[in-house]
C-alpha cells in the first residue's frame, strides 16, 4: 500500500488504504464524535485501523478548517475542535506523523493529479457548496501557504459594480468580516439573493431547479451567476490556472460551466483566453486521496 487518506467531515470519519496506482483498495467509515476528546480518540482508532492494514505508510487528513501554522490551533466550524492543536494531538496519541490538509486544497490537489485536471500544469479548485473554498495546485503540488490561509476564496471582497447595480447589502460574514464573497455566492448566498429580491425563502436545490421556468429564479439566478464570473475575474487575473475545477451542491447545476465559461469570457480582459472549465470527477474518493498524496509527497520530498 502506498498511502492511506482519512476524510474528516461532521458527520462522518472514512479511512481509505490506495495502492501503487492510486486505486481504493480498502475503507472504513465510522461517525464524527460530538466532543474533543472523542474525536482525538476516534482519529487515533482510524490511523490504528490504517496501520494494521498498511504498516507504516503516510497518512494524510482532510478536514474543514484552518490550522494556524504559528500556534497549530484549529479554526473549523462543524468540528468540536475550535482553538485545539488538533493535528498534534492526534499525531501524538496515535504515535506517528500525519499529514494535515484542509478539505478543499485536498480535494484540487486529487483532481489534479487523478481527475478533471490531470495533465494541466496549474490547477484551481473552486468549491460552490455551504461554504466557498478552494486550492491551487503548480505541477501536482500544492501551492504553498505561508499563513494557511491560501484558498480560502470565500473571504475575498464582493464586486462593487454589481452589489451596486443590484443593489446588494454588504451582508455580515461567520469570520468576522462583512461583505465577503461567501455570503452571497456559497449556496446559502443564493437563497439569500432570492429572499432579498422576492422576499420568498427557497433552498439553493430549488432555486436551481426552478431557474429556468421560473422568472423570479431565473432573474436571481443571473445575478448569482454575475457575481461568480467577478469572483472567477479575479481569480484569473491573479493566478491564471490552466483549469478550474468546480466542486460543491452549486457546481452540479445543469449548463453552469457553459454559463460560467462564457460569462467569464466576456469579461476577461480584451479577449484573452480563460482557463479551461470542469467539474470534478473524483466523487467520494477526492478528499481522502488528495491528503493521502500530500502525505506521499511529504514523506518522499519534505
Amino acid at each position: 500500500m502506498i498511502a492511506a487518506g482519512i476524510d474528516l467531515g461532521g458527520t462522518k470519519i472514512e479511512a481509505q488504504i490506495f495502492d501503487s496506482d492510486w486505486n481504493r483498495v480498502d475503507s472504513r467509515r465510522i461517525a464524527t464524535p460530538k466532543t474533543y476528546d472523542a474525536l482525538v480518540a476516534a482519529m487515533v482508532d482510524q490511523i490504528a485501523w490504517v496501520t494494521a492494514r498498511a504498516g507504516a505508510a503516510p497518512v494524510g487528513v482532510s478536514a474543514a478548517g484552518l490550522i494556524n501554522p504559528v500556534t497549530g490551533l484549529a479554526l473549523t466550524s462543524n468540528l468540536p475542535a475550535m482553538g485545539k492543536p488538533f493535528p498534534t494531538d492526534i499525531a501524538a496519541a496515535a504515535g506517528r506523523a500525519i499529514s494535515y490538509v484542509n478539505d478543499c486544497r485536498a480535494q484540487v490537489l486529487s483532481e489534479a493529479m487523478f481527475g478533471a485536471a490531470r495533465g494541466f500544469v496549474t490547477a484551481m479548485g473552486l468549491n460552490l457548496g455551504t461554504g466557498l473554498a478552494g486550492g491551487f495546485v503548480v505541477n501536482g503540488r500544492l501551492l504553498p501557504s505561508p499563513s494557511g490561509t491560501g484558498g480560502e476564496f470565500g473571504h475575498f471582497p464582493l464586486p462593487a459594480g454589481p452589489m451596486i447595480r443590484h443593489g446588494l447589502p454588504v451582508l455580515p460574514c461567520g469570520c468576522g468580516r462583512a461583505g465577503c464573497t461567501e455570503t452571497l455566492i456559497a449556496g446559502p448566498g443564493l437563497a439569500r439573493i432570492v429572499a432579498l429580491k422576492t422576499g420568498r425563502q427557497m433552498a439553493p436545490q430549488d432555486i436551481v431547479a426552478m431557474r429556468k421556468t421560473d422568472p423570479d429564479m431565473a432573474k436571481c439566478w443571473a445575478i448569482w451567476l454575475e457575481l461568480l464570473v467577478e469572483l472567477m475575474v479575479t481569480l484569473t487575473l491573479t493566478l491564471d490556472p490552466a483549469c478550474v475545477v468546480l466542486a460543491g451542491g452549486l457546481s452540479r447545476a445543469d449548463g453552469l460551466v457553459e454559463e460560467l465559461a462564457a460569462g467569464l469570457q466576456q469579461a476577461q480582459l480584451g479577449g484573452y483566453a480563460i482557463p479551461v472549465i470542469r467539474l470534478a470527477e473524483g466523487g467520494d474518493a477526492t478528499g481522502a486521496r488528495g491528503a493521502a498524496y500530500a502525505a506521499f509527497e511529504e514523506a518522499q520530498h519534505g
